[in-house]
């Protein structure tokens, strides 16, 4: 069993909810906002969805592929393999110090999904984690897909819940890898929810989990303007 996370008080996370941002311009604002941060820097969590894109990840590398039909495909340097992103899923990223926390990067992929699991037992929906295979599941399909990076002590990428998405371009790949993988989504499980709903829901569960007393949001939500 896990141990439960550190509350150390007044920590608080960033807020930022940017809307529908270009996965590239998200992964470089990633990668730039944890070079440039420094040890009083606080966490943040983005939440936030993507236009349609595939994603591969460390195990998918060495590959020349630029599109999956007319999908465009980025080579991430987030764990794991290849995933869909698209419009009616919710990602958050934590951008979370581990070394000042004290945490390993398994710690926070155990309260990534245990947010998850957690928010959909709110809704009566029984979901699991899966040894070996990280992300979270219902009834044997993929709700919620998790990569992480750590870098320089810190956390980047995160963990992204199917809501209402079109599912077909998971069809197109083997979804983390594994052949065959059934995936789902919140509507079809028959939970009808808008993403400012499921955002406000989940964040709950995310401050909680990973140990915040709260949050706070910057006056303008975009993401960090870091050159």
């Amino acid at each position: 069993m896990e141990p439960a996370p550190d509350r150390q008080p007044g920590e608080q996370a960033v807020l930022r909810r940017p809307g529908r941002v270009d996965y590239s311009a998200a992964f470089a604002a990633m990668q730039k906002f944890t070079d440039a941060r420094t040890t009083e820097t606080p966490d943040e969590i983005w939440l936030l969805e993507h236009p349609p894109v595939f994603t591969l990840g460390l195990k998918g590398r060495g590959g020349a592929l630029t599109h999956i039909r007319d999908i465009p495909v980025v080579y991430s340097d987030r764990g794991g393999d290849v995933t869909y992103h698209g419009p009616g899923q919710l990602v958050a990223y934590i951008l979370m110090d581990l070394r000042r926390r004290g945490w390993g990067a398994k710690r926070l992929v155990g309260a990534m999904e245990q947010s998850v699991i957690d928010l959909l037992a709110g809704w009566r929906l029984r979901a699991e984690r899966r040894t070996g295979a990280p992300g979270v599941y219902v009834d044997g399909a993929k709700i919620a897909s998790l990569g992480l990076r750590v870098r320089r002590g810190a956390s980047y990428h995160g963990i992204a819940l199917n809501l209402d998405m079109d599912l077909t371009p998971f069809s197109y790949i083997d979804p983390c890898g594994y052949p065959g993988q059934p995936v789902t989504q919140l509507i079809d499980l028959g939970i009808r929810r808008d993403l400012d709903d499921v955002g406000q829901a989940w964040l709950k569960q995310l401050l909680g989990g990973l140990g915040y007393t709260g949050f706070v949001s910057p006056s303008e939500n975009r993401l960090p303007n870091l050159k």
